[in-house]
This record gives C-alpha cells, structure tokens and sequence, in this order.
C-alpha cells in the first residue's frame, strides 16, 4: 500500500515553505489540492513551477463556498459529501501510488484537508508535513511582537455570533480574527464595542504579493478581503530596556 502525504505550505510565500513540504512537491507524481471552481486555487498558486513535468494533478473543486450559510444544513450536507467522495478517490488511489495533498498554511489548524485526515483512517497510510500558520505569517508582516509575558491570545472565526466575538474578545490580551471576508463589518462592529478597534490591524495577503497592512479602523466599511485576518497585539508585561 502506498500513503497519502499533506504537505503544510505555510503562510503563502514559498520562502517560508518547510524543506520537507518543498522536498515532496517536487517529487510527487500525483498532487492533489483544494479549490474554488473556476479559479486555479491559492494553494496550487503557491506551488507554481514547482511541480514535475509528469505530475498528475486533481483539483478538489468545492461543491459551494459562499452561496449558501456555512452553518446550513444544506452546506452542511453538500461539503460533507465532498468530502466522503474525494476521501474515497484519494484512498483508492494510494492503494497504488502515492498521493500529495497540498494544504495552505498548517494541515492541522483549521485546514480543509482535517476533514479528509479524519475520513481516511484506517483506509490509507496518512503523513502529515506541519507548517507555518497563516496568521504567523500576518503577525510578522506587522513588525510588531504579537505577545508579551503572560499574554493570552485567542483565535476566532469571524463566523461566531456577535456575542460570542464580544465576550472572546473583552477576555482575551492578544486576538487573531480569522474568516474575516463578508463578515468584517461584523468584526469591527464588535471589536469597536469592546473598545479595541483602535488597535487592531488588518492584514490582507501576508506574505504574498499584494500583501497590505494597515489599522483596522482607517480601511473602508465596503472592503472586505477574503484572504484577510484581524490582529490585536497583546500589551502585556514587556521586558524593561537598559539605559
């Protein structure tokens, strides 16, 4: 039996990509890799000319995205049949060959491929390749320590309720907002509730090109980014300066 490979890309530019991630993109002779129908898919971008000439590839195309509420049972039933039937694909192919997954940031933090990682046990011989989060790579881009000391940071889904953001963000010193996109309005709504709008930033596109970065509160209420996270840095107990 051959194995199924996740290979964790990191943040977006292929610099920060592990060297194990790199080593097996450029050896596989069967890649597959998630993506919106129609687009080429941001994790397959960022592996552009890595690939082998004789590389077989199979986009993963989601069956819907934003037309339908995540949390609908209609979305709910559609992604989970995407799943059931690729993780079927997938498993009969490693009977055979080896297959990379490509997977945007951490394979294991909020990553599409978990969903195919939990469906696969006991069916296929799966390794996973760990890489940089994509917020780790938005925090950097600010130039600014994102905690201090004894700093609690949390991470949302900016899919939460209004009063789940607002009590998780009263509570906690440093904040990652991710899944930002059409709900943004709502982020900064609760964030501006709870009195930290002055010091979140938005990040769109860390690490890659186009990337920006800047206040939260100066970007405009209608532009709302989906390759975007919100970040409020901790402003805890720093280590004191040597005249």
């Amino acid at each position: 039996m051959s194995r199924i490979v996740c290979a964790g890309l990191g943040p977006g530019d292929p610099d920060l990509m592990s060297v194990r991630s790199d080593r097996a993109i450029r050896s596989a002779g069967h890649v597959a890799y998630f993506r919106k129908k129609g687009r080429p898919g941001q994790a397959r971008r960022m592996v552009e000319g890595m690939l082998a000439p004789h590389a077989v590839e199979y986009p993963m195309e989601y069956p819907v995205t934003t037309e339908l509420p995540f949390d609908s049972p209609e979305y709910i039933h559609c992604l989970a049949t995407f799943y059931d039937d690729w993780a079927e694909r997938l498993a009969t192919l490693a009977q055979t060959q080896d297959v990379l997954v490509l997977c945007e940031g951490d394979p294991f933090f909020y990553g599409s491929f978990m969903h195919l990682y939990t469906r696969l046990q006991g069916r296929a011989q799966v390794d996973v390749i760990p890489g940089i989060p994509g917020m780790v790579g938005c925090w950097s881009a600010t130039q600014t320590p994102m905690t201090w000391g004894d700093d609690v940071m949390t991470v949302l889904m900016g899919t939460l309720p209004d009063a789940e953001l607002e009590r998780h963000m009263q509570s906690a010193d440093a904040l990652v907002i991710m899944k930002t996109g059409r709900n943004l309005p709502r982020v900064r709504r609760a964030l501006q509730a709870t009195g930290r709008l002055q010091q979140a930033w938005l990040v769109e596109r860390g690490t890659m090109p186009g990337q920006r970065v800047l206040p939260l509160a100066e970007v405009d209420g209608n532009d709302c980014p989906y390759f975007a996270i919100v970040l409020v840095h901790g402003q805890g107990r720093r280590p004191e300066v040597q005249e």
